[in-house]
Formats: C-alpha cells, sequence, structure tokens
C-alpha cells in the first residue's frame, strides 16, 4: 500500500523531473488485485458457499490478493514507481477487497452484520476524513491502522475456509476477529481526532 508520506521524489535526469510511468510493475499488482475481487465473491458466494473446492479456491484468491497488497507499495517506493494512479487505485482495491469478505461472509450468515457495518463505517468515515482535511495536512497510516489491517486479513482469511466446524479454526478466527473490531474503532477514534486537531491548527491564526 503506498504512503505519500513517505513516497521517494520522481526520477531526475539532466536537471528535469521526470514522473514514472503508470504502466509498471506495481500498478498492474494493483489491477490484478481489482479483477480478483469479482472472482473471490463468485468463489465465496458460489453453491451458497457451502463447496470445500470453492472455498479454498476463494480463500487463495484472496491470499493472493493480500500479498499483491503487501508488494505493490513495497516495490513502488523502492523503485520510485510511486504515481497518481497507484495513490488512488490502490485504497479502492483494498476496500473492495476487505469489504468484499466482509461482506460476503455477513450475507451467508457466518460472519454477524453488525460486525461488517462498524468496519465499513470506519473504513469509508476514514476515507472521508482524508479528503475533509487534505487541504491542511495528510495523515500518514498510524501503527494501530497497519495493525487493525493485518488482524482483518489474518481473521478473514481464517472465516474464509471451509472447515469453521472445527474449534482450531473457529476460534482463534473469532478471537483474530474481536481484536480487529477494537482495534479498528480505536484507530477510527484516533483518526478522528487527528483530523479534528488537524483543522483546528489549520484555523489557528498565525502569531
Amino acid at each position: 500500500m503506498t504512503n505519500p508520506e513517505t513516497n521517494p521524489a520522481p526520477h531526475a535526469a539532466g536537471g528535469h523531473l521526470h514522473a514514472p510511468s503508470a504502466w509498471n510493475v506495481p500498478n498492474a499488482l494493483t489491477v490484478l488485485r481489482l479483477v480478483l475481487v469479482p472472482l473471490f465473491v463468485w468463489l465465496l458466494l458460489r453453491d451458497g458457499g457451502h463447496a470445500t473446492g470453492d472455498r479454498l479456491l476463494a480463500t487463495a484468491a484472496f491470499v493472493v490478493a493480500i500479498v499483491t497488497d503487501r508488494f505493490d507499495g513495497d516495490i513502488a517506493r523502492r523503485w520510485n514507481l510511486v504515481t497518481n494512479f497507484g495513490k488512488i487505485a490502490d485504497p479502492i482495491a483494498d476496500k473492495a477487497l476487505t469489504g468484499a469478505a466482509f461482506l460476503g461472509l455477513s450475507y451467508l450468515g457466518e460472519l454477524p452484520w453488525w460486525v461488517t457495518v462498524v468496519v465499513m463505517v470506519r473504513e469509508w468515515g476514514v476515507t472521508a476524513l482524508r479528503f475533509w482535511v487534505i487541504r491542511h495536512g495528510v495523515m500518514p497510516a498510524s501503527r494501530g491502522g497497519k495493525l487493525k489491517t493485518v488482524l482483518q486479513a489474518v481473521a478473514l482469511g481464517l472465516y474464509l475456509l471451509p472447515w469453521q466446524h472445527l474449534a482450531l479454526i473457529h476460534w482463534p478466527a473469532v478471537a483474530i476477529m474481536a481484536a480487529a473490531v477494537v482495534v479498528t474503532l480505536a484507530t477510527g477514534l484516533d483518526y478522528l481526532s487527528r483530523a479534528l486537531r488537524l483543522r483546528a491548527a489549520a484555523k489557528r491564526p498565525l502569531p
């Protein structure tokens, strides 16, 4: 996932700045993640979510998409391949993937709807806050936000497995999802506080 705060400067040659082309590996991985979302949803919901093979394929598609999310940002920053397309498409792909997983599991009756609603409201709420304060500064991802992302990914990966009747899979999934919800709410409140402080600081008259 790209982070504008840590993006390196564009390539410089002969005294001129050259923005990297949008046709690059990180953006290709982001597009792959977007393409995997409908395939993932189809596999998850096929036959009411009861086919073991389809559930395993859905889980595999989810894991592959999550892995691409880790590598596209790292590659973009390391090789100066951060683009405006990536900055926009990357978070969209992230929210599309996790949102599809939450909604799909709740639709199948395997995850309480209130969990999905809480997570979705927080995710889109933070996105709205970022746009609300964008004129005054950037709110970089916090450590809590990164922990939230990891907890959600692990919990969803466990919930997607077809063997929820096994306590060894089900209860760890429940426990990690509970932790993810707590961190999701806590970081959401933290982002709200930071956004309010940023707005207040911007309106404060200069000495």
